[in-house]
């Protein structure tokens, strides 16, 4: 149905709900805002200014990093609270417009639990010349896992995390999609312990050539065939979640290097120098300087992670503390050939009893562009790419079916 030169609507199906889904076309006129007059309001945040549509009021910052500013709103039209994402300066470079267009397509194609569900996209310019500012509306959540992770959980609740977790990223990974930026600001949590995988601003399709830029997952979190310039797969996501669930149980960073190499010397300084099978796969440069580096023999896992630091309060709980070390030792592998996957990790005794295969096995996403790694355009041809995907969803959110779940709350 037309509205108007620069709009349309259609009906479109989105998982087991319809959608009604009103386009923005990018207008070639220049200006101020014409049909869009009264439609946006503007509020500062911080040191930023968010220009958003007048349906959400009451905005309050609730975070921010490198990729933007995250504040919390109210949705006056659904009647429901919402998150705000302020992209920061998308448009920059070609590298910040691909980030900003790949974050808006995975987003979209992903229909996952346990990954953050995309509401709406908008900019308040009107034109491509004037466009700079893109907005993204997702579900809000309670808080990060941050605010989480250093809690006292119970093996309950860390399993159930940790199980979530791997439900999302084995989603993405179904369709050959690695995270690459998993680390616990990355994940947000509900008060009733559910999860949920945000920011796919460094996420990429796997093609088959894995060389793929080293720094990109924070470095706590980066695994050690990125940090030494390694190909690398899918499983560099379980690296990650590894560290992830260290730091649940030890309370701290359980790698802090203090920048790229550092992080190396700590990995090796706790899980001991690796083989030669592993060296020999590295480029020349690399392993002469990390054979120059001293042997170190690591120490157990019994040792980096002792019986105190896991509840320990009945039988079964001690048969849990065991189980969730031989976890930990089979994620935090050096040599990627010899970690686990996600599949097996969904199966491991820690993890199993969570099981259930309209997570774990949920239909892959339908990853719209394929091409997406390997094309490269000019920021103009990102951004008219980008506008090609704006859309406002309009659903009202279907009631969520009330089941009994660990609390996250003490």
């Amino acid at each position: 149905t037309a509205l108007s030169s620069r709009h349309f609507i259609v009906n479109v199906p989105r998982g087991d709900e319809s959608c009604c889904i009103l386009f923005v076309s990018g207008s070639t006129g220049g200006g101020a805002m014409s049909e869009g007059e009264g439609l946006f309001h503007s509020v500062q945040v911080g040191d930023s200014t968010f220009t958003v549509l007048t349906r959400y009021q009451q905005l309050r910052a609730i975070g921010s990093g490198a990729q933007g500013i995250v504040c919390s709103a109210l949705d006056s039209v659904l009647g429901v609270p919402v998150a705000v994402k302020k992209l920061s300066r998308p448009f920059q470079n070609q590298t910040h417009a691909k980030r900003a267009y790949r974050e808006l397509v995975l987003l979209k194609c992903v229909n996952h639990k346990n990954i953050i569900r995309l509401l709406n996209v908008f900019t308040p310019q009107n034109s491509l010349e004037e466009f700079q500012d893109l907005y993204l509306v997702m579900e809000l959540m309670d808080a990060s896992l941050c605010q989480v992770i250093h809690m006292d959980l119970d093996h309950e609740r860390m399993s159930y995390l940790l199980y979530q977790i791997l439900c999302g990223i084995r989603h993405l990974h179904s369709a050959g999609i690695i995270h690459r930026d998993l680390k616990p600001s990355n994940i947000v949590v509900k008060s009733d312990c559910t999860l949920k995988i945000l920011d796919f601003g460094l996420a990429r399709t796997a093609c088959t050539n894995f060389m793929m830029t080293p720094y990109v997952v924070t470095r706590y979190y980066r695994a050690p065939e990125v940090i030494l310039g390694m190909k690398y797969k899918e499983n560099v996501d379980i690296w990650s979640v590894g560290c992830i669930m260290g730091e649940m149980v030890k309370g701290s960073v359980i790698f802090q290097g203090t920048d790229h190499i550092d992080q190396w010397n700590k990995v090796i300084e706790v899980l001991g120098t690796p083989p030669m099978e592993f060296m020999n796969r590295l480029m020349e440069t690399v392993r002469n300087y990390v054979m120059n580096k001293p042997q170190y023999p690591g120490v157990s896992f019994s040792q980096l992670f002792p019986d105190w630091a896991f509840p320990a309060e009945t039988e079964q709980d001690q048969l849990k503390t065991s189980q969730a070390r031989d976890l930990l030792s089979k994620m935090l592998v050096i040599d990627p050939e010899s970690r686990i996957s996600v599949e097996d990790a969904l199966d491991h005794p820690y993890i199993h009893m969570w099981y259930d295969p309209g997570e774990a096995d949920a239909p892959p996403p339908q990853i719209s562009d394929k091409q997406l790694e390997e094309r490269e355009h000019s920021i103009e041809q990102w951004k008219g790419m980008t506008t090609v995907l704006f859309v406002f969803y309009l659903t009202v959110p279907s009631p969520t079916a009330i089941i009994d779940l660990p609390s996250i709350s003490p």
